[in-house]
């Protein structure tokens, strides 16, 4: 969505919707009537000490084009040496992109660090290249799925859906957590339809993970996802990330309350539709 487009702003509607439900302590602080201003999100990234992949202190500026092809213009690049984020007014898709950075400032970090190394890596190369396309897949697209049962992720890096999240169902809700951490899909959270899917970073934790508070969850499963995306070989493949079909998540939709919900072919597919060739 461009700026001006969407919904209008409305934040009991954000803190009721349980697909935003990672993001609510934020939307909560933000104000009733209107679009949070830079100030405002600001205000909030001191507060929580951001910092960029370097160590800069984060800040959102008002988005401005660069020079073309200039490699210090380059969005991941000022981000890292400036700590500078572009975010266009009253653009809910860079809105929920300042959310994320407050809500997982290590994983962001971390995911800016390694696109900055990718581009010195490569710089000059027409290909982004196989660990670019992950980390891009993960910042617009992720999933962190919290799982204290360790017979489920199998289920679902295997597309058994209704298996899952129907036969399976109560252990699901009582073992799993899922956290959405990508900007795209908080922004088709605000008008989502069944085909909506996200890639999916499968954490094992321990029962008492999952009781913390919520908060305290998902800083915990934040410190978890920048170990993982920093390890060596975590950017080989994108096939590493599973596909997330998001509204059969139980609690999400009402409409999952029926077993024929997950009997769509078209969403919840039996593998993955095609085979796509990683770049070098």
């Amino acid at each position: 969505m461009t700026p001006g487009d969407g919904p209008a702003w409305d934040r009991a509607a954000l803190v009721s919707s349980p697909l935003l439900a990672t993001v609510r302590p934020l939307v909560e602080r933000l104000p009733a009537e209107r679009f949070p201003s830079l100030d405002e999100l600001n205000a909030l990234a001191r507060e929580r000490g951001l910092r960029s992949g370097s160590g800069a202190p984060i800040t959102f500026v008002p988005s401005a084009p660069g020079k073309r092809g200039a490699f210090d213009a380059q969005y991941e690049v000022r981000i890292f040496r400036d700590g500078a984020v572009p975010t266009r007014a009253e653009s809910w898709h860079d809105l929920f992109n300042a959310l994320a950075w407050l809500t997982f400032p290590r994983t962001k970090a971390t995911l800016n660090r390694l696109h900055h190394e990718e581009m010195l890596r490569r710089r000059g190369e027409v290909q982004r290249g196989t660990a670019r396309d992950l980390l891009t897949l993960f910042d617009e697209g992720g999933v962190i799925a919290a799982c204290a049962d360790p017979s489920l992720p199998a289920l679902l890096a295997g597309f058994r859906w209704k298996e899952l999240f129907w036969a399976r169902r109560a252990e699901v809700v009582e073992s799993m957590r899922f956290k959405v951490f990508g900007h795209a899909i908080h922004e088709k959270a605000l008008a989502p339809y069944k085909g909506v899917t996200a890639k999916t970073l499968v954490v094992d934790v321990e029962r008492d993970t999952l009781a913390l508070p919520d908060e305290a969850l998902t800083a915990r499963l934040d410190d978890r996802a920048a170990a993982h995306f920093a390890a060596p070989g975590a950017l080989e493949s994108t096939r590493s990330l599973h596909p997330l079909p998001i509204l059969g998540v139980p609690g999400w939709t009402p409409e999952n309350e029926d077993v024929g919900f997950y009997d769509d072919p078209g969403v919840f597919r039996s593998g993955r539709s095609r085979e796509k060739k990683e770049a070098p």
